[in-house]
């Protein structure tokens, strides 16, 4: 990796969900403030057997953590509340798989997983 890149990044974890996997970062700026990038990773598969990953990212600012949160809180609740309230989402959490809390456990771990 980029060791720019590496000195700017204070936290990671991945969260793999099916053929997705989703990676939350926290970064520092030069002026040690702090932002989050949530990257969703998807492996993609060519004509010719080789792949590439699709790579989304949002930047999310502390002055909109908050905000941020409550939102996909209320988001959610309404999906299970609202849309699917006869859904067991209980059955989920079992099913869970064991994620990894810095990118160099997941890089010994997966090495198709790339960041940026």
């Amino acid at each position: 990796m980029d060791n720019n890149r590496d000195k700017n990044e204070v936290f990671s974890k991945r969260m793999k969900a099916g053929k997705r996997t989703y990676f939350f970062d926290v970064k520092a700026t030069r002026g040690n403030d702090y932002y989050l990038t949530i990257t969703e990773s998807k492996k993609r598969y060519d004509d010719a057997g080789g792949f590439t990953y699709e790579k989304h990212k949002i930047f999310l600012y502390k002055e909109d953590f908050e905000a941020f949160i409550e939102s996909l809180r209320e988001t959610v609740d309404h999906v299970k509340t609202e849309l699917l309230p006869d859904y067991d989402f209980s059955q989920l959490d079992s099913q869970e798989e064991p994620s990894l809390d810095s990118k160099e456990e997941a890089a010994g771990e997966d090495k198709d997983y790339k960041w940026e």
